[in-house]
């Protein structure tokens, strides 16, 4: 199964990627009622780190590790070690517009698990994905734009 998504953030380049690369980032663009509790990670993600959380999807605990791959200035992989999918790897890519302006790409590919169980569970969280993905555009423009000055626009 492959999903993409992508959106425009009125924020440079280095401003998106360093929002992706905090842990705190995912639990503040997750949302509600889904409710995210870390149990370990840094605080910036890097290279070969992993990511211990539980996603609340409303009283259902899904507990899901994550290690962080392919760490580039522009991108990074999320890769399922543990979790509610068979397989699940999340690239993230982040694109100059402009000086500006950022295009975020999010790339999802994900087998599901044979358990009946856990493929009802990863069926129902990938219908969810355009809700998910349209939430975290809008609620990472508005972080963002919180955190980056106003460009005041001079007359020419």
């Amino acid at each position: 199964m492959r999903y993409e998504h992508r959106f425009t953030v009125n924020a440079p380049l280095a401003a998106v990627a360093a929002f992706h690369q905090r842990s705190t980032s995912m639990g503040a663009i997750t949302p509600p009622p889904i409710l995210v509790r870390v149990h370990e990670a840094p605080a910036q993600l890097d290279e070969g780190d992993r990511m211990d959380f539980t996603m609340w999807l409303g009283p259902l605990p899904v507990r899901w590790v994550a290690q962080i791959e392919q760490t580039t200035p522009t991108s990074f992989v999320d890769r399922q070690l543990s979790g509610p999918f068979a397989s699940w790897e999340h690239l993230h890519t982040f694109l100059p517009i402009d000086a500006h302006t950022t295009l975020v790409v999010d790339q999802v590919t994900a087998t599901l698990h044979r358990h009946w169980f856990w493929k009802l569970v990863g069926l129902s969280m990938w219908g969810g994905l355009p809700i998910l993905f349209a939430y975290r555009g809008w609620k990472t423009r508005r972080l963002l734009a919180r955190a980056t000055p106003a460009r005041l626009h001079a007359p020419h």
